[in-house]
Parts: structure tokens; sequence; C-alpha cells
């Protein structure tokens, strides 16, 4: 997750800041201090609970499991006022880990995924998260990762750095006095959902979530936290196990566990509501049977859940489609292309053709003219130089790196960018070739945030 706030100044001053990177991880049993203080600063960036040496120990236990690298940005030759914090807290944070995304490939595609961005008040618009996120991704970017990945609690800081919405998550309220009632029951009643122990979560989240993310277009990676928080076993926030939150898993066939389901009740809500803390269904029977265990719950009104895909099954399984409320849609994963070819050419394609695109890119790494050729469902991806250009491979085309990346998934068309003004088309009919070309077999949809 990322929350930072810079906007560009047209007077630049020095930079007295120097950028420092380091695992996080203890040292002789021991966590650093130069670790120590880069928590507090998120903590403070994210007004967090200030940290206690117990909870410091918790993230650090995490956050070494999935090898994450942290950076500070810390003054360098300026003092600091009495009583304020020393220089060795740094004014500036981020953070990246690497897993992998779903791009409807046989392989899953490795990610360059960007969290903990934070900027302290009294230090913005000096070019500090500029000088962060171009160091990083030229980085990654020369470690042969060709996308990066990030959630964003601001959204409009990160399209100047190339970065573009690329799946949006749903809060939606299903009403569910009754029962719920399928169109096609036995769509419904695909193996058997039995109650556990939320504990057994911590056991079970890794190799359920391998299953889900293997046959979810647009998933990408979580970190080990998320064993913690599904299961209601510690937070970023607490280590305090969650009051309440109560777990059922779904057996398939053969009486493999694949799919689960942990939820709590919502006590200050006017109904008689659950709330949802994680659900995750390998198949789309063990998704619809979870949620036919949810809409037995005795004396419930309503399920709430805050991560519920755009394109939801469970919508139209249900009879009364007017059951299934959405509250709010805001977007989730946001992509950025930094090896154009390598990007393109890792997805697969449901229709052959041709189209020459131009890019552009604030930092340098994907600009150029790009001509995509599509045969039996995989692309070859040129960059044109200007005597090819000229001699007939003209763009046909033209947008920012940020819309190439929005249109990567295919959650949004080339057709809608271009009635919205961010892509520009030069020969009639180019984005709906552009949109044949990249149309998903099926809507995308992360389950992750990060």
């Amino acid at each position: 997750m990322t929350a930072a706030h810079e906007t560009s100044t047209r007077h630049q001053r020095a930079f007295p800041y120097e950028l420092r990177s380091f695992p996080v991880q203890f040292v002789d049993g021991e966590i650093p201090g130069e670790v120590a203080h880069w928590i507090q600063a998120v903590a403070l960036g994210f007004y967090g609970n200030i940290p206690t040496p117990e909870m410091s120990k918790h993230y650090v236990e995490t956050e070494r499991v999935d090898a994450r690298v942290v950076t500070g940005a810390y003054l360098n030759g300026v003092a600091t006022p009495a009583g304020a914090w020393g220089t060795d807290y740094p004014v500036a944070t981020y953070a990246y880990h690497r897993k992998t995304l779903n791009i409807g490939a046989d392989d899953l595609l490795p990610v360059h995924q960007i969290t903990a961005v934070t900027v302290r008040p009294s230090h913005r618009r000096r070019g500090i998260l500029r000088a962060m996120m171009s160091s990083d991704l030229a980085q990654a970017k020369a470690a042969g990762l060709s996308i990066a990945a990030l959630t964003a609690s601001e959204a409009t800081i990160y399209g100047r750095f190339g970065f573009g919405v690329a799946t949006h998550e749903c809060e939606v309220e299903v009403s569910v006095k009754g029962g719920i009632a399928f169109h096609n029951p036995a769509a419904a009643g695909h193996g058997s959902v039995e109650v556990a122990d939320a504990l057994m979560i911590l056991d079970l989240h890794n190799e359920v979530f391998a299953q889900v993310h293997d046959s979810t277009y647009g998933s990408i990676g979580r970190h080990d936290m998320y064993r913690l928080t599904a299961s209601g076993r510690g937070s970023y926030e607490s280590m305090e196990a969650v009051k309440n939150i109560r777990a059922a898993l779904h057996y398939n066939e053969a009486g493999v566990v694949d799919g689960y389901v942990t939820y709590k009740p919502l006590e200050d809500s006017a109904r008689s509501m659950v709330e949802i803390v994680d659900v995750l269904a390998a198949t789309a029977e063990a998704y619809l049977s979870l949620w036919n265990f949810l809409g037995s719950l005795d004396l419930i009104d309503c399920i709430k859940w805050n991560q519920a895909p755009v394109v939801d099954p469970l919508e139209w399984a249900m009879v009364s489609k007017r059951d299934y409320k959405r509250i709010k849609t805001e977007d989730l994963l946001w992509l950025r292309i930094l090896d154009v070819p390598a990007a393109l050419a890792a997805r697969p394609y449901q229709q052959d053709g041709c189209i020459t695109i131009d890019v552009r890119d604030p930092l340098g790494h994907a600009s150029g003219v790009f001509r995509i050729a599509v045969e039996g469902g995989s692309a070859s991806v040129l960059k044109v130089d200007e005597s090819e250009n000229a001699a007939g491979n003209e763009p046909e085309l033209s947008m920012g790196v940020a819309e190439l990346s929005s249109l990567y998934l295919g959650g949004v068309s080339a057709q809608t960018l271009v009635a919205a003004g961010r892509v520009h088309e030069h020969h009639a009919g180019a984005a709906a070739r552009f949109d044949a070309l990249f149309r998903p077999a099926q809507s995308p949809h992360c389950l992750t945030h990060f």
C-alpha cells in the first residue's frame, strides 16, 4: 500500500537527502536500529499506532518471509531542531517485494510490488518521491522485471510515474435473510462446507491461495501477513486476536480443501450483518458453495464484502439479483510496464493480428514505437526505429505508458480511453483492432492489497 502526496514545484531546491536501502531482517536476533526507525516512520505516514517492540518484531518476522527490501530518505548534512526526530529516522519511506502476476499464461509473470510509500509532511514537494521511484524502477528493470505494481491509498499520485489502474474491486452487500435462492441449486452444492477453527487458516492459506492464484486472471502474489489477517491472528496494527472471527472450509469431491471463508459479525450495524474477512475459492463450485453456506447463517440479514470482483458469478447465480447490491467500486491494482516487448510478449492473446503503437514514458523505460504481431495467440513485439517508422510503420495509436499499463489486462478498452481523450487514434478503427487483440478471456480480478 502506498500513501504519499507530492506535487511538482517550479523552483527546484537543493536535495539534502541520502537514499539508503536495506533488507527487513534480524541481526543477531535483534531488530537493527535502522529497521526499527523505518517502521516508526511508516506508522507515522499511515497514521498507525506507535509500534511497540513486540509489534516491530512481529513486522520483521512476517516481512523477512517475503524478502522485503526497504528504502529510506535521510537528511544528509542537515541538523534537526532539538526535540525533533533525528537524522536516523527517514523523512520518507519506500519498500518492495517480488511475487507473481497471473496474466493468463501458463507461467505466472514475475512482478515488482511497491508498498509502504510515505513522505513526511514537512519534507514534501522536494523531489523525494520522484528520486525513490526513479531509482527503484530503474533497478527493477535492470534486474529483468518487466512490470511493477502497487495498490494506492491516493489515486492522483502515481499516474505521472507511469502507473495505470488495471483492476477494480467492489464493496457489496448481499441480502441473505431466508437464505440465497440459486437459479441452479446444484451449482452451489458441489462438495461440502464445514465449520473450522480460524486458526486452521494459518496453515491452509498459502496452499489454498496458490490454487486460487493459478486460476484467477489478474491475481497478484500475497505477502505473508495475509495468513494472519485472514485468520484473525494479527495485522500491521495489532497482535491481538480478532474477536468472534469464524471460518468454514470447502472440500471438493475428493475431500481436498479448495476454498475457505473467514467472517465476523458487525456489531455496530443497524442490521444483523456479517462481514467477510477473506474468501478464497479455487473453483466456481467452491465459490458458490461457500456463499450458499453464508446464506444459511441463522439470524443474519446481510453479508458484507469489501473485495468483490467487478464481474461476480454470485450476482448472476442468484434468483433475486436485486439482493446483490454494489455500495461502491474503487481501483485496486495499478500496473507499470517497464519493458514493453517483454511484458506484451508474456501474455496470451485471443485473436491474431498486428498493430503499431507509440508509447510515451515520463521516465524513459518504455518509450518508443512498437509493432505488435500476434500469431497463434502469441505476440512478437519489435521496437521500430525512426527509419523503419518512415518506411511504413507509422503508429496507429499513441498513448502514455500509464494507459498501456491499464490496457494490459484488458480491464478497460482502448476505445474507452480514446473517448476519454487519453489515447490518440491515428487511423480509424485502430482502437477496435487493438481491443480485439487485447480482449481477455475473463474479467481481471486482484485479491490482494499490499
